[in-house]
């Protein structure tokens, strides 16, 4: 319900909070976009005239509506999962239409993460080289590298204070840029002949080095995924009104870097437009103002990607890392390994390209993916809701090719630095995909019994004092769907591994469902007193911490005098002291006998390396390691059936 109003309020604080989360990226885009487009045509041989700054602006401002404005503002903002966006609670409201749909998710997740790397690089990097207009011997790459840093080791702390801090600096470094943009565009009218698209049609008609061009313009809509993806934090009215703002100020300074590109003849690689606009004795303010703003894209990116992630994890597409919540504002989490592998990748990507120039390459081809993951995906979310065949081809035709063009532009900047985008997104890809098929394969070799075959049993082995008792609660955590079913392998591990007796055993479920913040429960009473069955539906932004929920439901039940916890022994029940509790996890290893082809062989060895690497399930679960046996179990049974044998004659 409160996502629902959130999603309905239109406030003035809420306004101001969108500019701080939401447009950092995207915000700072004029620090590099018609520097990235004129550099290239430049070092291709071209001159930049009137037609060129023309054809290149009206590519950016037609770009900024089409696929921002359009595609995100007007439609996707649409597909909220309960006041949530982003790619992975989109792919959550489609995955039952089609299994395939997995696979646009996780290309796009990987490729928000590997732009999650290179955003920090850039910005602070163009917003910091903007000191050497004033100082051209100051070292760049140092005070880069120190931002970044800092960046990264707050994450630990919150951003929390800081945070409240970022709106009203966005809001003055987009009045600063209308402002700036303003004062040229005054100077030469003729430069809002721009707006007209037929200078953007002739420009990719007729240059031909359009495609070059184009991955230089896709630069000024990278960011435009936040505006989905921060939905939750901002509201989707906050989020639309904002952006009337936001696009007038940023359409306001490209026209105004365009007069002063026309106003100097020879173009000259080594200046940057953004920068030539301020007045110099401004200088020093604005790079300072650029680099806070380029702070804030970078932590947009950096609290997105932690978002990704645990969602990533619940919904079974990453290995189960730790998340940390360092305070109590809502969305605020911090996943350590993510931290210190976008910081190791932002270092690397600054030191192996030591300029924004050089960065530009490597730059737009993480995003332009997502957004063409995103166009199928929303897709899929119109087909759910209905909408007529004609509207989602229409949607997909314009939208398909439009990003494949865009593609096509940035691959054409595959050496000049795209290969790291490709190498990073792949090897995200791997981790992700193996660990998403590596479960399919392990549910498809669990084999589950009709647990009411085991009441009788279950009942009398608790009964069974000639056993030792293992525990007065034994709780194991199951996966199966349905109540009437059970694992062959905890039957396995209850009756015949190491018998074990118990007051009562409970099985707990826990469900990840589509919606982000559900927390339901129901309990089933199997066997009266003896075997209880417990069913968890959580969001897939909800942390699963089982052994809190466990426990909380057995208060309930306890309260209610559902169940009776008081322990057994003669000594502790005359004193009424609760029972102990035990959990088994069952883990499972790949047996050397397995019958797997080469290819599910190789996903499964990744998948248990990739499992070493990352967080016990006892961690995982939240679970107490005291209370807690794990029991290695093989992935496959091996039967005497399998086996041939030849016996020889005495």
């Amino acid at each position: 319900m409160s996502s629902q109003k959130n999603l309905s309020a239109l406030t003035a604080g809420g306004l101001l909070v969108s500019l701080g989360i939401v447009y950092g990226d995207i915000g700072t885009s004029p620090l590099y976009t018609l520097k990235a487009i004129f550099n290239s045509v430049v070092n291709g041989g071209q001159s930049v005239d009137v037609n060129l700054v023309l054809g290149a602006l009206s590519c950016i401002i037609w770009t900024l509506t089409l696929q921002t404005t359009v595609k995100y503002v007007v439609v996707t903002l649409k597909a909220d999962n309960k006041g949530e966006g982003g790619i992975f609670s989109l792919y959550s409201l489609v995955r039952k239409n089609a299994k395939w749909l997995v696979l646009p998710a996780i290309i796009g997740g990987c490729a928000l993460l590997a732009d999650g790397i290179i955003t920090p690089s850039i910005t602070v990097t163009s917003a910091v080289e903007g000191l050497q207009l004033k100082f051209p011997t100051v070292s760049v790459i140092p005070i880069v590298l120190a931002i970044i840093t800092a960046l990264f080791i707050i994450q630990q702390f919150g951003t929390d204070l800081v945070g409240k801090l970022f709106g009203p600096v966005m809001f003055l470094w987009f009045s600063t840029l209308g402002l700036l943009g303003l004062l040229f565009v005054i100077q030469d009218l003729s430069i809002l002949r721009a707006l007209n698209p037929y200078y953007a049609y002739e420009l990719l008609v007729e240059n031909p080095m359009a495609l070059l061009i184009l991955g230089g313009v896709f630069l000024c809509t990278t960011g435009a995924e936040a505006l989905y993806s921060d939905m939750g934090h901002c509201g989707r009215k906050n989020i639309r009104v904002s952006w009337v703002f936001v696009k007038t100020m940023l359409i306001l300074n490209y026209l105004g870097q365009g007069v002063w590109v026309l106003q100097h003849g020879n173009y000259n690689t080594t200046l940057n437009p953004f920068f030539e606009i301020v007045p110099s004795e401004y200088l020093l303010f604005m790079v300072a103002l650029a680099t806070c703003a380029a702070v804030i894209a970078s932590q947009a990116m950096i609290t997105g990607s932690f978002t990704l992630i645990s969602e990533a994890v619940r919904l079974n597409l990453w290995p189960k890392v730790r998340i940390n919540y360092p305070s109590n504002q809502k969305g605020q989490i911090y996943v350590p390994s993510i931290n210190w592998i976008l910081w190791a990748g932002c270092i690397g990507i600054v030191l192996i390209f030591r300029s924004s120039g050089a960065m530009e390459g490597a730059y737009g081809l993480a995003i332009n993916l997502t957004f063409l993951a995103t166009t199928i995906l929303i897709a899929a979310y119109m087909k759910r809701k209905k909408v007529p065949v004609y509207v989602i081809g229409i949607f997909l035709v314009i939208y398909i090719l439009l990003e494949l063009t865009f593609l096509i532009g940035n691959m054409a900047k595959f050496f000049h630095g795209g290969w790291v985008t490709v190498m990073i997104g792949s090897a995200l890809f791997t981790v992700m995909w193996s660990w998403y098929v590596a479960r399919k394969i392990k549910n498809r070799f669990v084999k589950y019994v009709e647990i009411e075959d085991y009441f009788e049993i279950i009942s009398e082995l608790s009964s069974d004092v000639s056993v030792p008792k293992y525990s007065s609660q034994l709780v194991y955590l199951t996966s199966a769907n349905f109540k009437t079913e059970i694992e062959s392998k905890i039957i396995y591990s209850i009756i015949q591994k190491e018998p074990k007796r118990a007051d009562v055993y409970w099985l707990v479920h826990v469900d990840v469902v589509d919606e982000p913040f559900t927390r339901d429960y129901k309990v089933e009473f199997l066997i009266p007193g003896k075997l209880i069955r417990i069913d968890f539906k959580l969001g897939f932004r909800v942390e699963q911490r089982v052994n809190l929920l466990y426990r909380k439901v057995i208060e309930e039940l306890v309260k209610n005098g559902e169940v009776d916890i008081t322990s057994q022994y003669t000594s502790l029940n005359k004193h009424k002291i609760a029972g102990d509790f035990r959990f088994v996890l069952l883990e499972k290893h790949l047996s050397k006998f397995s019958k797997l082809s080469f290819y599910e062989r190789s996903i499964m060895d990744y998948y248990f390396i990739l499992k070493r690497l990352s967080l016990s399930e006892e961690r995982s679960f939240g679970l107490d390691s005291s209370y807690v046996d794990v029991e290695k179990v093989p992935l496959i049974f091996v039967t005497p059936d399998d086996i041939e044998l030849n016996r020889l004659p005495v």
